[in-house]
């Protein structure tokens, strides 16, 4: 048996991730799941909100597929995400958006992979600080050479093995000229070494403005940490929002696999939260592990089911609880 460290986390967490163990188990994939803590539920069970037992889980598995985590807004804990991705070096985080008939969305035929660089520049939080009376703030943004080099050459290699032609670099070189003009160097210099792949400078804010207009110029968009993360929720926005958008977090030991949606405890225990987001991210999981074959057929049974419009959450239109639109993509599997 493989083990996974299971992380069902806060809010409507432990309801889809039972959901996402089901739909694994139903495809028989000889896994084993080692459930551990964090966040809140940690909190409440009298542990640190990353308890020791659960990063030891994570690294010894290797492995580990994670419900949302609550993060206080403006005050309290750090988010757990950014200390799993900095303790782990999870430095690729990948976040496909893809339209599925049956999702209410803008467009149709949207197929995305955002990469984003998942431990450095602004959205790390290195070296926050605040003066005495209030009146100042300030972070540092911190982009290196070699975390630039990797995660970049992350982004052409899994293009090259998905056969995508085309790679997006975006930047804001012309005002931040030290931290993503290196980003946009690097980038440059790997390019030339992957000529099939057709390679596109944007500058950021352009690149927002292009997405709304005309996704489908878009094809793989690698990109610095701040601006990954508000460039993926808006690609999520162009196929019907976070509720289909899963995230995969890849270092070279160790990869984590999420829903990236929030908690959301206003629906926790209701049983009506769509699981679709996790078990993607699962399914994200497989082809990590080298088991494409049963991620796709997850793929396709989630796209029947929505596609059908019968047995789906409120949130796509139906009225199914969270395990009757599981039973149903079982069924389909």
């Amino acid at each position: 048996m493989r083990p996974i460290t299971i992380i069902p986390g806060d809010g409507i967490g432990p309801e889809i991730t039972r959901a996402a163990l089901r739909v694994l188990d139903a495809l028989d994939c000889g896994f084993s799941y080692d459930t551990q803590l964090a966040g809140v539920t940690a909190s409440q069970a009298g542990k640190d909100i990353l308890p020791e037992e659960t990063m030891a889980s994570i690294r010894e598995n290797g492995v580990a597929l994670k419900g949302p985590l609550t993060t206080p807004v403006g005050k309290g804990f750090a988010s757990i995400n950014v200390q799993l991705r900095k303790i782990f070096d999870l430095y690729a985080n990948v976040r496909p958006a893809i339209t599925r008939p049956g999702v209410q969305s803008r467009y149709h035929n949207i197929d995305i992979i955002t990469i984003r660089e998942n431990t450095e520049g602004m959205y790390s939080g290195e070296r926050q600080e605040i003066s005495p009376d209030g009146s100042r703030a300030e972070s540092v943004s911190v982009i290196t050479r070699a975390g630039s080099e990797r995660v970049i050459r992350f982004a052409y290699e899994l293009a090259k093995r998905r056969n995508r032609e085309k790679i997006t670099i975006v930047h804001k070189a012309n005002i931040l000229k030290a931290t993503s003009g290196l980003f946009l160097n690097v980038a440059r210099e790997i390019a030339k070494q992957y000529p099939d792949i057709e390679s596109v400078e944007m500058i950021v804010d352009n690149t927002c403005m292009q997405l709304v207009m005309n996704p489908h110029q878009f094809d793989v968009i690698v990109t610095t940490n701040l601006f990954g993360d508000i460039i993926s929720d808006l690609c999520a926005g162009l196929i019907g929002g976070l509720g289909m958008a899963p995230g995969a977090n890849i270092g070279d030991d160790v990869a984590i696999f999420e829903a990236v949606h929030g908690s959301a405890p206003d629906i926790a225990g209701k049983k009506i939260a769509n699981p679709s987001a996790l078990i993607l991210a699962a399914a994200l999981m497989l082809d990590q592990l080298d088991m494409s074959e049963k991620a796709q057929r997850i793929r396709t049974a989630i796209r029947e089911v929505i596609a059908t419009g019968d047995r789906v959450t409120r949130d796509l239109g139906g009225d199914a609880s969270t395990q009757e639109f599981t039973d149903e993509i079982i069924d389909r599997l």
